[in-house]
């Protein structure tokens, strides 16, 4: 089963420095019906104006995925960490008992774009940590985030994984999934057609109780989404 999240359906708020779409019920936008999705919480498409950024503020028991989309994000935490986080790197921070953070467009001229992306952690309180990973840009699945951190990916504190797909023009990807699970693609760049239904920039897809995801680009370019595999 699959239900479709079109990107000229979600949230909407702009306050002249900041041009934000949400997937999911966030600040001032709710909608009852749009709440999350098992234990995904936020997908905010984010525009950042030239110098401007998110000054310091803090987080709580919440599981943050950043992922740059145009442009470089200047981050500063009260963990100690300075950071750049340019085009195409995953940065996770698992907020814990509590965090401070800042994130600044790194650019005096060019617009920033990324997606923020919360998850639910399954614990409360404990440290909170930072990572940050380019993983590239193959053709394909490549997992970016497991709970166990194997093969060199980003850990959550949850039970779930993040892929980042590629899809060439023409290119067919065949996802082996669990009908007792639930998965969400978001779709990044490009169009591709996912479970038969067909998704453009920015929409979304819920699905579940599938045992396969066929994902395929129908398009003359590259195509790019993430999938989340999330708990029932």
């Amino acid at each position: 089963m699959i239900t479709l999240r079109k990107a000229s359906e979600r949230g909407k708020a702009n306050f002249g420095w900041l041009d934000s779409k949400h997937t999911f019920s966030f600040g001032s936008y709710y909608d009852p019906q749009h709440m999350g999705f098992s234990v995904l919480r936020v997908i905010n498409d984010d525009a950042v104006a030239a110098g401007a950024g998110f000054g310091t503020h803090g987080h709580r028991d919440m599981e943050i995925i950043s992922y740059v989309t145009k442009g470089v994000i200047e981050h500063k935490d009260s963990m100690g960490n300075v950071q750049s986080l340019p085009k195409g790197e995953f940065q996770l921070m698992s907020a814990g008992r509590g965090v401070q953070h800042s994130e600044y467009n790194g650019s005096k001229t060019d617009v920033l774009t990324f997606l923020q992306i919360w998850i639910e952690p399954n614990e409360k309180g404990g440290e909170p940590g930072y990572q940050q990973k380019q993983f590239g840009n193959n053709p394909g699945l490549t997992t970016i985030i497991t709970p166990t951190g194997e093969n060199g990916t980003l850990k959550i504190k949850q039970d779930s994984r993040l892929h980042q797909i590629i899809l060439l023009a023409g290119e067919t990807l065949t996802f082996a999934a669990n009908e007792g699970r639930k998965y969400y693609v978001h779709q990044v760049e490009g169009t591709m057609s996912v479970v038969g239904e067909s998704l453009e920039q920015g929409d979304g897809a819920k699905i579940e109780q599938e045992s396969a995801l066929e994902l395929f680009n129908h398009s003359a370019q590259t195509a790019s989404a993430l999938l989340f595999d999330l708990p029932a």
